[in-house]
């Protein structure tokens, strides 16, 4: 297997693996599941963060890696704050549980990979996760959330998020 097919096969496995949530995303979740499972989106990329910084020796991924710590951070806790001030609770569902349930697997998965096939793995699990994780904010959940304020902090964070995906695209192209 050359490496040009090499990365692209990472690429769709990645897709593969966060792609049995989509179906989840569509079936209808209210502004408070859609707060939980945004929220569990971002812990589960910052967990994939820090295996990334347990690992590499590579400054790009490192430095990809604690700009997803800091801004997949930053995004959640900007979401308490909008759930403290609108006096409510998130609602786990079993759209958040698919994206755990898929996290577990893929962080055995990283954990496993050691020098460049670690970072290769890294970078296409970082594309593959942003561009599902935007076509769904985009196009599923701002769509369809009704509160005013977690609409225009969902539009916001999507800037954030489109950003990733650009940087990882990137990345992914810069460890052929």
């Amino acid at each position: 297997m050359n490496l040009k097919t090499s990365k692209t096969s990472l690429l769709i496995a990645a897709v593969l693996t966060f792609s049995a949530g989509i179906a989840h995303a569509q079936a209808g979740l209210n502004d408070l599941q859609i707060a939980h499972a945004a929220y569990t989106a971002d812990v589960i990329d910052i967990e994939y963060a820090k295996i990334a910084l347990a690992k590499t020796k590579n400054p790009e991924v490192r430095q990809f890696a604690e700009l997803m710590i800091r801004d997949h951070t930053a995004v959640n806790e900007g979401a308490g704050a909008l759930l403290t001030k609108l006096n409510v609770k998130p609602e786990d569902n079993a759209f958040s549980q698919a994206l755990i349930s898929g996290a577990t697997a893929k962080k055995a998965e990283l954990s496993a990979l050691k020098g460049v096939a670690f970072d290769r793995a890294y970078a296409a699990n970082e594309l593959a996760y942003h561009q599902t994780v935007n076509k769904i904010v985009g196009e599923t959940w701002i769509p369809t959330v009704q509160n005013g304020e977690l609409k225009d902090f969902l539009s916001q964070a999507l800037v954030t998020f489109r950003a990733h995906e650009e940087h990882a695209d990137h990345m992914v192209s810069a460890l052929k």
